[in-house]
């Protein structure tokens, strides 16, 4: 089978079982599947750094968030990494 960098990416695939399977099966929401999709290609898909860069913004923002809905109140929402605008 060829590579579908829309469907199927092999950046994507490097085990058993996809990226997106494991973010939904574990029912990660958004944030912590952005951290498991960026771990999970940093060794393959070219940008090592960026992508842990990227992971680590996934992480702290949903630190951000868990802290503020701990304390009760919402946190501000801060842009995104600039590769994702």
């Amino acid at each position: 089978m060829t590579d579908d960098m829309v469907h199927r990416p092999p950046h994507y695939r490097q085990g058993t079982i996809e990226v997106i399977e494991v973010i939904e099966r574990l029912d990660l929401g958004y944030h912590a599947g952005q951290v498991v999709k960026y771990l999970s290609r940093y060794r393959y898909k070219g940008a090592a750094v960026q992508d842990l860069k990227k992971a680590l913004w996934y992480l702290n923002r949903l630190i951000e968030i868990e802290e503020a809905n701990a304390r009760g109140d919402h946190p501000d929402k801060p842009d995104p990494p600039m590769a994702e605008r």
